[in-house]
C-alpha cells in the first residue's frame, strides 16, 4: 500500500523543527547559567517545552503522510512517545549544562540521545492501529537511527558551544545552527517514515481518528505558541540577568570606591582598618609583630600652591608608584589623607624589620621626579608604631604613628622616628596650644614686633616688617615658628592674619599721631588669606579704620601663593596695587615662579630668602643665586631686600652686588613698637635731612601710575 505526503504539512513540520532547535539553543543558555532552584525550574520547564516541540514536529510529519485508508491512533502509546520526547530533551539539556564536554562523553551522549529520538519516532509509529502491523526496511531503519545519532552529535555540540553570549552575533549564529539542526531532525523523521512498509489490504482498528489538516495546523499553532512564550521568557530572563549584573557591578564599584582612594586607587581608611584588624589577630595568634608607618609628604602644599593641584596629584601618583615598588607582597599601602600614606608591615621578627622598610621608602625617593615640567626632590616624614609594643588596636597604633610622624616633621623633615611615650605629650601639647591660641586672639595676648628694613646705600631705616608674637600668660613669649604651623593647620591663620593687618594699620596711626614721621610697614599675608574673595575689602576696611594712606602698608606674599593661580593672582594684585598699597614677594627663590608672570604682576620688591643669605660667604652657589636674583629684580625695575643679614661681611657683599635693602640681626632683631619708634627718632636726630618722602621712597611699579598726556 502506497502513501502520499502533503507538501504544506511537510514544510510546517520542518518549520516547527527549526523553531524547536532555536528554542533548545536558547534554553541551554539559561540552564547553563542558572543555579539552585532556578536551574531545576529551567531544566524541567525547558525539557517539557522541547519535548512538546520535538513531538509536535514528529506528529505533524506523521499527519503529512496519507494512505488510502483512514488512520486511527492508540492514545496511550502516542502519549508515551510524547513522554519519551520530554525525557530525551531533559537529557540533552543536562548534557549542555555541564562545565566541560569531552569527545568521548559527547559521542556516548549522542548515541543515547539518538536512540531516544529514534525510540520516540518509532513508538509514535507504533501508535497507529493498523492490521497487519507496520514493517520496516532494515537498511532505511538503520539509516534513520544513524541520522538520529549524527544529528544528536551535531545538536549537542552546537547547544554546548552556543549556550553563552547574548549579542546580536550570537543570535545570528544560533539561528543558522537552528536551521541545520531542524533539517537534520526532519531528515531523520522522514528517513524513518520512508522505512515503513504498509501491506496491501491493511486496515485500521477502531481508535482515535484525526483530521490531518486541521489537527496538524492546531498542533503547529500549539507548538509555535509554546515556543514563542518560552523564547519571550528566555529574553526576559536574560534582561533580568543583565539588570542584576549591572546592579552587582554598580554595587561592586560603589564598594570598591568606598574602600579605595579615588586618585591613586590605593586602599583607603576603611580597607586599611579591615586589613590591620585581621593582621593584628594573626600576629596575636602567631606571636609575631607588625608595624604601622605613617608617611607625610613634605612640601606638597607648596607644590599645590605654586604649580596647581594637578601637579600635586601627579606627584602623589608617582610617589604611590615608587612606594608600591619597595613593599613586600604581604604589606599594605594605603592613602588616608591628602598628603599622607600609610603602610601596614606584617610578620616582623623585630623592630629593625620596620626600620628596613622605612629605609627602603626613603631610598626610593632619593631620585628627583619631574612634576609639570619642574624637577622636584620628593621627601616624606615617617612615624612608626609597632604591635604589640605601642598598642594592641589599629586606632591606637595609628594615633601613635601619627604622633611620631609629627615629631619627625617638626624635628627634621625627610626622616623617620619610632613612637616614644613623650611624643604623646607632644601631640597633646599641640592640641592644648590650638585651644589656647583661639583664646589668645580674643584675649589680647598677641602683639606685633617690628624689624627694621635698612637702605644699604644710605644706612637709613626706611620701613619695617611687622612680625607677630604671642605673649602667653604662663608660657611667656611664644615665637611664631611654634604657633603659626598650628594656626595654618587649624584654619586660625585667617583671623590671625586679619588681626595682624588691622593692628599694623592701627600702629602706623599711633606713630603718626605721636609725631613720628610715617614709615611703611610690611605685613605678611598667608596663602589662605591671599585666596580670600574679599581680601581687597578687608585691606580697605583696615586702612579706613586706621585712617592711613594705602602707601603706608606693604603686603608681603610668598612666591608659592601668587603662583597657585597666576591669572587670579594677577587680578587680586592689580586690585591691591590700584589702591596704592605696595606689594613684595617674600622668600623669593624657594618656589617656582614664572618670569612671564613676574613681569605682569604689579610688584615693588623681591625679598631674597634667608636660606641663601646664611651661607653667602661660604657657598659659591648661594652667592651666584643671590647675584642672579638681584640682576633679575633690577631688570624688572624692582627693589631687592635681603633677609637674615647677620654680619658686616654679608652686608658688604650685598652692597657690592647692588642689593637695595636688608633686614636682620646685624641691624636689629624685631622689637616692640616703642623701641622701634625710639630707633627712628634717634636716626632722625642724627640725620635731620631725612624727609617723609625719603621714608616712603620706592621704585614702585604700581598700577596707579598717571600716564603722560598725549602731545
Amino acid at each position: 500500500m502506497q502513501g502520499t505526503y502533503s507538501p504544506w504539512l511537510v514544510c510546517l513540520s520542518i518549520a516547527v523543527a527549526v523553531v524547536v532547535s532555536y528554542t533548545a539553543l536558547s534554553l541551554a543558555s539559561r540552564v547553563a547559567v542558572a543555579r539552585g532552584r532556578s536551574a531545576i525550574a529551567w531544566l524541567v520547564g525547558g525539557a517539557t517545552v522541547m519535548g512538546i516541540g520535538i513531538w509536535s514536529m514528529h506528529f505533524i510529519g506523521m499527519l503529512a503522510f496519507s494512505l488510502p485508508i483512514a488512520l486511527t491512533y492508540d492514545l496511550p502509546i502516542t502519549a508515551a512517545s510524547l513522554g519519551i520526547a520530554i525525557a530525551v530533551s531533559a537529557f540533552a539539556l543536562t548534557i549542555a549544562a555541564r562545565d566541560s564536554l569531552s569527545l568521548a562523553r559527547l559521542s556516548l551522549s549522542a548515541i543515547l540521545l539518538g536512540a531516544g529520538i529514534a525510540s520516540m519516532h518509532y513508538t509514535g509509529m507504533a501508535g497507529i492501529l493498523m492490521v497487519p502491523g507496520i514493517t520496516y526496511d532494515s537498511a532505511r531503519f538503520a539509516g534513520s537511527v544513524g541520522i538520529a545519532i549524527t544529528a544528536s552529535f551535531v545538536a549537542l555540540w552546537l547547544v554546548f558551544h552556543l549556550r553563552h553570549g547574548n549579542s546580536r552575533q550570537a543570535t545570528l549564529t544560533r539561528s543558522a545552527a537552528a536551521i541545520v539542526m531542524g533539517l537534520a531532525i526532519a531528515g531523520m523523521h522522514y528517513t524513518g517514515m520512508s522505512a515503513a512498509n504498509f501491506a496491501a489490504g491493511s486496515y485500521c482498528l477502531p481508535g482515535a481518528r484525526l483530521d490531518n489538516a486541521w489537527f496538524g495546523i492546531a498542533l503547529a499553532l500549539l507548538a509555535m505558541g509554546v515556543m514563542i512564550i518560552t523564547l519571550l521568557t528566555v529574553v526576559y530572563d536574560i534582561w533580568m540577568q543583565q539588570q542584576s549584573e549591572r546592579v552587582d557591578e554598580l554595587q561592586t564599584q560603589r564598594l570598591n570606591s568606598s574602600r579605595s582612594d579615588a586618585l591613586t586607587g590605593l586602599p583607603n581608611r576603611v580597607a586599611l582598618v579591615d586589613a590591620a584588624e585581621a593582621a593584628i589577630l594573626k600576629a596575636r595568634k602567631k606571636n609575631t609583630q607588625l608595624a604601622l608607618l605613617v608617611l607625610d609628604v613634605d612640601r606638597l602644599k607648596s607644590i599645590n600652591d605654586s604649580l596647581g593641584h594637578h601637579a600635586g596629584d601627579e606627584m602623589l601618583l608617582e610617589l604611590a608608584s615608587r612606594l608600591r615598588g619597595v613593599l613586600r607582597h604581604n604589606d599594605t599601602l594605603a592613602r588616608l589623607a591628602g598628603d599622607e600614606f600609610t603602610i601596614l608591615v606584617t610578620e616582623l621578627r623585630s623592630a629593625s624589620d620596620a626600620e628596613a622598610v622605612a629605609e627602603k621608602v626613603l631610598d626610593s625617593l632619593r631620585q628627583n621626579l619631574v612634576v609639570d615640567g619642574v624637577e622636584v626632590q620628593p621627601s616624606v616624614s615617617i612615624g612608626i608604631s609597632t604591635f604589640p609594643l605601642d598598642g594592641e588596636s589599629f586606632e591606637v597604633l595609628l594615633r601613635r604613628a601619627n604622633a611620631a610622624m609629627r615629631y619627625t616633621k617638626d624635628a627634621a623633615r625627610g626622616g623617620y622616628r619610632f613612637y616614644a611615650s613623650e611624643m604623646s605629650s607632644f601631640t597633646d601639647d599641640r592640641l592644648a596650644l590650638e585651644a589656647e591660641l583661639r583664646r589668645a586672639i580674643h584675649n589680647g595676648e598677641l602683639e606685633l614686633h617690628y624689624q627694621p628694613k635698612v637702605d644699604i646705600a644710605s644706612n637709613r631705616v626706611r620701613s619695617c616688617e611687622a612680625l607677630i608674637r604671642w605673649r602667653h600668660p604662663t608660657r611667656g613669649l611664644i615665637p611664631p615658628m611654634v604657633f603659626i604651623p598650628v594656626a595654618e593647620e587649624t584654619g586660625l591663620i585667617m583671623p590671625l592674619g586679619e588681626w595682624v593687618l588691622r593692628e599694623a594699620c592701627r600702629q602706623v596711626r599711633r606713630w603718626i599721631d605721636a609725631g613720628m614721621p610715617p614709615v611703611r610697614v610690611a605685613v605678611n599675608l598667608s596663602p589662605k588669606q591671599f585666596r580670600q574673595a574679599d581680601l581687597t575689602s578687608i585691606v580697605k576696611s583696615a586702612l579706613a579704620e586706621a585712617n592711613i594712606e594705602p602707601s603706608f602698608i606693604e603686603l608681603e606674599l610668598t612666591e608659592s601663593s601668587v603662583m597657585h593661580n597666576p591669572e587670579k593672582s594677577a587680578e587680586t594684585l592689580a586690585a591691591l596695587s590700584a589702591m596704592g598699597s605696595h606689594i613684595s614677594i617674600d622668600d623669593f627663590g624657594t618656589g617656582y615662579s614664572s618670569l612671564s608672570y613676574l613681569r605682569r604682576f604689579p610688584l615693588d620688591k623681591l625679598k631674597i630668602d634667608r636660606s641663601f643669605i646664611r651661607d653667602l660667604m661660604k657657598n659659591a652657589d648661594d652667592a651666584s643665586i643671590v647675584k642672579a636674583i638681584i640682576s633679575l629684580a633690577h631688570s624688572l625695575r624692582l627693589r631687592v631686600v635681603a633677609e637674615g643679614v647677620e654680619s658686616a661681611d654679608q652686608l658688604d657683599f650685598l652692597r657690592q652686588l647692588g642689593c637695595d635693602q636688608y633686614q636682620g640681626f646685624h641691624c636689629s632683631p624685631a622689637v616692640v613698637a616703642d623701641d622701634f619708634a625710639a630707633m627712628l627718632m634717634r636716626q632722625r636726630a642724627d640725620r635731620p635731612e631725612l624727609t617723609e618722602a625719603d621714608m616712603l621712597r620706592t621704585h614702585s611699579r604700581l598700577a596707579v601710575f598717571t600716564p603722560e598726556p598725549a602731545r
